[in-house]
């Protein structure tokens, strides 16, 4: 007898608990959606700005505020951010209060292209357009550069932007016909020929010891070219 009364509290039980648990979903299904709460990770600089994130954030061209949040499709809002091609990628989720928060972790300028349609290089080396709410200082691209073909000058443009000395003295990348690269310093009016990007490394090391000579011997001013297209060797051209 007492078996039979403990497995009546067993399945009263599990009816209970089964009973709370539709009830706290559809509950919580039913909680309508608060005004969405955007986060920019990383970068401080906004490239795109919390109004262009809220436009995206919309359902058949409503906004998801005061939705319920079952409706609410969270990879469709997702989709509609990494649209935009500011944003390198985005997160969107809804807390149990019915809080909406997109997470926006947005393109990393490296250097801006400078023709009839400028455009921003990405550090994943990808197109990216220049912004109205913000100008990023990174050295222009120059010279016979193809949106399709950004592979030569991205590699060159990371090396810069990952190297102290490069980073201080670069401003400009030119790209030549036959995809050979140039530098151009900032405070010295020689050009820096790079040539191919095979030995890139060797290449930069090399123009760090010549610049650091000339410096010392104080002969910076007396170039016109500095040729390291040969790998093991700096070639000087004297104005």
């Amino acid at each position: 007898m007492k078996r039979y009364y403990n497995t009546i509290k067993i399945i009263v039980l599990l009816i209970l608990v089964g009973f709370l648990f539709a009830f706290s979903s559809i509950r919580n299904s039913a909680r309508k959606v608060s005004e969405p709460v955007v986060k920019f990770l990383g970068e401080e600089n906004l490239f795109v700005t919390h109004e262009t994130v809220s436009k995206l954030l919309i359902v058949n061209q409503q906004s998801v505020t005061d939705k319920p949040k079952e409706i609410i499709d969270l990879n469709v809002l997702e989709t509609a951010l990494n649209s935009n091609p500011m944003i390198k990628d985005a997160q969107v989720f809804i807390n149990v209060d019915g809080q909406l928060t997109a997470e926006i972790n947005q393109k990393k300028p490296i250097a801006r292209v400078v023709s009839n349609a400028s455009y921003y290089i990405d550090n994943d080396g990808t197109f990216m357009p220049l912004s109205t709410n913000y100008s990023a200082r990174v050295p222009l691209v120059t010279g016979a550069v193809e949106k399709k073909n950004l592979y030569n000058v991205a590699l060159v443009a990371r090396k810069v932007q990952n190297d102290e000395f490069l980073k201080s003295n670069v401003i400009e990348i030119h790209q030549n016909e036959n995809k050979s690269i140039d530098l151009k310093f900032r405070k010295d009016d020689f050009t820096i020929q790079l040539g191919s990007l095979r030995q890139l490394d060797k290449k930069i090391n090399n123009l760090k010891a010549f610049y650091q000579k000339a410096m010392r011997d104080s002969t910076l001013n007396m170039y016109s070219v500095v040729n390291l297209r040969f790998d093991n060797q700096v070639i000087g051209t004297k104005k």
